[in-house]
């Protein structure tokens, strides 16, 4: 008897191309994993026409509406329980989540950046890399933990910086392993397949253990 899928939630705020890598990865027979919730704290971010496209249920959160970040964290909290998620995928959120969300949530919660953590974390990252110089980049997907970009590496992919590229032109490339980077991440993630111990992420073949918790062995 196949196992469950996983219940996903995906937390968006613009345009939503790495959704739509996880919602066609999604579509896979084999793939282990279900995007059951879309949230996003911009009513007219274009992701939510995405989800809305596959027949996935979104809800938003503007949230400008709440008085505190703590007010908005249980707001999500609340729909991400409605709906049973399990594991929850940031795809460009632009919101920081507190820890007392993360704590609360108690799942594994995966965040995917345009750069080769620890480089370049926070904002503007590819712009970033060019100003530095670097000759490589990348792509990131971590789990989220209560710093910023700070949390364990599950897998990454390099990208060349080539001779006159511009943020635009390295984005695009950068992007394109994210699409493909981030359901990878997802199925191991979903299948049971990580371990984590400390800042170390394994991955095997097998399932690792029946659920992944933030709380990682000291």
């Amino acid at each position: 008897m196949a196992a469950p899928l996983k219940r996903v939630g995906v937390l968006v705020s613009g345009s939503g191309t790495n959704l739509q890598a996880l919602i066609d990865a999604a579509r896979e027979a084999d793939y282990p994993a279900e995007i059951s919730l879309v949230i996003s704290n911009v009513p007219t971010a274009r992701a939510l026409q995405r989800a809305q496209d596959a027949g996935i249920p979104i809800a938003v959160l503007p949230h400008g509406d709440f008085p505190e970040r703590a007010a908005f964290d249980r707001a999500l909290l609340e729909a991400l329980r409605r709906h049973r998620v399990e594991v929850v995928c940031l795809a460009g959120f632009m919101r920081i989540l507190g820890k007392d969300f993360l704590a609360a949530f108690g799942g594994p919660v995966l965040n995917i950046h345009p750069a080769l953590l620890p480089s370049f974390p926070g904002m503007h990252a590819v712009r970033q890399a060019l100003a530095y110089g670097a000759k490589i980049s990348g792509c990131t997907v971590h789990l989220v933990d209560e710093g910023t970009d700070t949390g364990p590496v599950i897998a990454q992919a390099a990208v060349p910086v080539l001779d006159g590229d511009d943020e635009a032109s390295l984005a695009a490339r950068i992007h394109a392993e994210e699409h493909r980077l981030y359901p990878l991440a997802l199925r191991l993630v979903a299948e049971g397949r990580i371990s984590v111990q400390g800042r170390l992420v394994k991955a095997g073949a097998e399932p690792a253990c029946q659920g992944l918790s933030l709380r990682n062995p000291g």
